[in-house]
């Protein structure tokens, strides 16, 4: 499960870096930044659920604050 999250966050984070690129390569001419920023948000939704997911199957447990 950890692999999966790390995974998904690397995602996220490349889709925000791209989402940068777009941004400073077309200068408001292209709706390529507006879809790595709704992959962005579509990837964080999912990770959500995922995590939600994997508490209620147990995969996920709770530690506390140590």
């Amino acid at each position: 499960m950890k692999i999966v999250v790390a995974i998904a966050f690397i995602l996220i984070l490349g889709s925000l870096g791209s989402a940068l690129f777009y941004l400073m390569r077309d200068k408001g001419k292209s709706n390529r930044t507006v879809h790595a920023l709704a992959l962005r948000v579509g990837l964080s939704i999912t990770l959500f659920l995922l995590i939600l997911l994997g508490y209620k199957l147990g995969y996920i447990t709770p530690t506390g604050i140590r």
